[in-house]
């Protein structure tokens, strides 16, 4: 038997065991070992690394939103692209997202910023790249994780049907270009800028992502998405 370097939830090992077997793979465990050998904090937790693949399923996937990097400040990152732990301050990008979904569905902006209800519904919430050195924004940045999170997209868009790509900013867009025939054949792509402060009103506020993906799902027989979100145990008002 092959060894997998990682342990991935059942749904996901199957669409991707030809990934976990490729050369790159073995040598991005290899690198994250030598991470902690050096005395290095590594965000997410071990354990939550996959959080995106563990709250949603490869078959129940409906929405996915590319995010770029993890969190690097202690105690946000928790393995969801845009979501911090519960009790964490709502990081600004995830602020703006809340006024848009308020601006789009009249949804009051949560006193939190976990969105593991969004991921259990089957919004896949995944980063470009699963880890991050604590303090040290994009530190993990082309070690492998890119060409990984590259394959669940294309494993989405070969083998699902009408997924939602919701793409913020130039990064998200240009990550999934190279799958953009077979996303625009069987799914739904929609673009706007970045949610940050330094971006959002170049095109993000007022793009009505959430409506259009919960009309998108409905028109072909899905549920939609409640992207309201519950209070988390654990979580404190803002």
């Amino acid at each position: 038997m092959a060894f997998i370097p990682f342990d991935l939830p059942l749904s996901w090992a199957a669409p991707l065991s030809q990934e976990l077997q490729k050369p790159y793979v073995v040598q991005l465990k290899a690198f994250l070992e030598q991470e902690k050998w050096a005395g290095h904090t590594i965000f997410p937790p071990d354990d939550q690394i996959f959080q995106a693949l563990k709250l949603t399923p490869f078959d129940k996937v409906r929405v996915v939103i590319v995010g770029q990097d993890p969190y690097h400040g202690l105690g946000q990152a928790h393995g969801l692209s845009f979501s911090v732990k519960p009790g964490v301050a709502i990081p600004p990008s995830l602020q703006n997202i809340y006024k848009e979904l308020s601006q789009d569905l009249g949804i009051p902006p949560a006193s939190h910023g976990c969105l593991v209800s969004w991921a259990q519904q089957g919004v896949l919430l995944l980063n470009a790249t699963l880890t991050v050195r604590a303090g040290e924004p994009l530190s993990h940045h082309k070690k492998g994780w890119e060409e990984f999170t590259d394959a669940i997209i294309e494993a989405i868009a070969q083998h699902q049907q009408h997924v939602v790509f919701l793409l913020w900013g130039k990064n998200a867009q240009e990550k999934c270009q190279k799958f953009s025939s077979a996303l625009h054949a069987s799914h739904l792509v929609l673009t706007a800028a970045h949610p940050s402060p330094f971006s959002a009103h170049n095109g993000f506020l007022g793009c009505r992502h959430f409506s259009k993906t919960n009309d998108y799902l409905k028109a072909h027989g899905l549920p939609p998405i409640n992207w309201a979100l519950p209070t988390p145990e654990g979580a404190v008002s803002a």
